[in-house]
């Protein structure tokens, strides 16, 4: 009895020391499998660092290439293909800026020609409006200068040959005034332009081709004759 019970007693020594140990021994090497665990996610989580930091890197690497290549091949030809449509458009309306100035100018032209035409188509009808009235009174002063040559000297004052004279002198006058001036004539040399020669006579004291008298009188209005002096002209 007393050997078996020893031999129990020794039993559960050696089940206490293996129950005592074993724990410690489990701890220990749960504890290095979760440092291996651990070893292993970190140098994982290294290497996940390291390749997505490497790709990323390659990424930048690759779209700053394509962004060189971008600005190296893109944008000039883009900024060159719009300068040229720019130039074009340019050009076309400089050519169309041209076109109409130069329809203003002829526009303008034109129509300082047509007012200096009007004025002077409205001047030729005035004046010839003018000359056609001075033409209606010329014989009048023709009959007043007559009636007055024929006065007797003795008459000459007598107050109605004086008011008459008076009439023709203010008819003078106002014509004058108008523009119509008599033609120079006797002692002048001929001029077709503004004499009529009606009659050649001799005439020592004159030289030929000289008026010698004028028989009726001519009448210019402003530059254009009205009527012309009808005269007599020396060989």
């Amino acid at each position: 009895m007393a050997a078996e019970n020893g031999l129990d007693n020794e039993v559960e020594d050696i089940k206490q020391a293996e129950g005592s140990a074993s724990p410690e021994g489990q701890d220990n090497e749960d504890a290095g499998i979760k440092d291996v665990d651990n070893a292993e996610n970190v140098s994982g989580e290294e290497q996940e660092e390291d390749g997505s930091s490497e790709a990323e890197d390659a990424a930048g690497n690759v779209s700053g290439e394509e962004e060189n290549s971008d600005a190296k091949a893109g944008t000039p030809k883009k900024e060159k293909r719009f300068g040229r449509k720019k130039d074009k458009n340019l050009e076309k309306l400089e050519a169309k800026l041209a076109e109409l100035e130069d329809k203003r100018v002829r526009q303008l032209a034109e129509f300082e020609n047509f007012r200096k035409r009007s004025e002077k188509e409205k001047s030729q009808m005035f004046e010839t409006g003018a000359k056609t009235v001075v033409e209606k009174i010329l014989p009048v002063i023709d009959n007043f200068e007559r009636g007055l040559a024929g006065v007797p000297e003795e008459e000459k004052d007598a107050p109605f040959v004086q008011g008459v004279e008076l009439v023709y002198k203010q008819l003078v006058t106002a014509l004058g005034e108008l523009g119509v001036k008599p033609i120079e004539a006797v002692g002048q040399e001929f001029d077709p332009n503004l004499h009529n020669a009606v009659m050649a006579v001799d005439d020592d004291t004159l030289e030929s081709g000289t008026v010698a008298e004028e028989m009726q009188k001519g009448y210019m209005y402003k530059e254009s004759v009205v009527r012309h002096s009808m005269v007599k002209v020396v060989n």
